[in-house]
């Protein structure tokens, strides 16, 4: 009886850490809603930090944060201050933490000082394919095309399959 016991536990124990294991793997991807002059090779960004402006960038919102009258605002667009800032060719960092602006002291101890920003390639300039999913990238029209010719022939192939698979391979059944 007592094995049973011990069995059981161990079974119940095994199963509460396999569980607690599989759900802290989580893999996150939005290339496809990261802005185009976001900087390749992330699959995943929460915020992008600009250092030369002191600005936040909220990939899943689209909106900027920045400070205004010493407050943190948020907004589809940079002020008027920054209309001459070059997005494409500027610094960025990738944050993927929550509200990064709360710390926003530590952020800019961090990034103030370096400037190094020449190997930063922007995605609306980049030919890897996986970037043609965001819907302003410059191949986005001909990606889609693509993508729906191919599900096209996936489907036709399907269709294909399914039709083969009738009968039992000696003909219509007649022996």
């Amino acid at each position: 009886m007592m094995r049973r016991i011990v069995f059981l536990f161990a079974l119940l124990a095994s199963g509460i850490l396999c569980e607690t294991a599989f759900t802290q793997v989580t893999f996150k991807v939005n290339i496809g809603t990261q802005p185009i002059w976001g900087p390749v090779g992330y699959d995943h960004v929460d915020y992008y930090y600009m250092p030369e402006i002191e600005t936040y960038y909220y990939v899943p919102r689209h909106k900027y944060i920045y400070i205004e009258n010493g407050n943190w605002i948020t907004r589809s667009s940079l002020p008027p201050r920054y209309r001459n800032y070059d997005l494409y060719n500027s610094r960025k960092v990738v944050i993927n933490e929550p509200r990064p602006y709360l710390r926003h002291q530590d952020y800019r101890a961090r990034y103030e000082r370096s400037d190094d920003h020449s190997n930063q390639q922007s995605i609306r300039d980049s030919r890897e394919s996986r970037y043609f999913e965001n819907k302003h990238h410059p191949e986005h029209s001909k990606w889609k095309k693509s993508k729906k010719n191919n599900d096209r022939n996936n489907d036709n192939e399907d269709e294909d399959e399914n039709e083969k698979g009738h009968g039992n391979g000696r003909g219509h059944g007649h022996d």
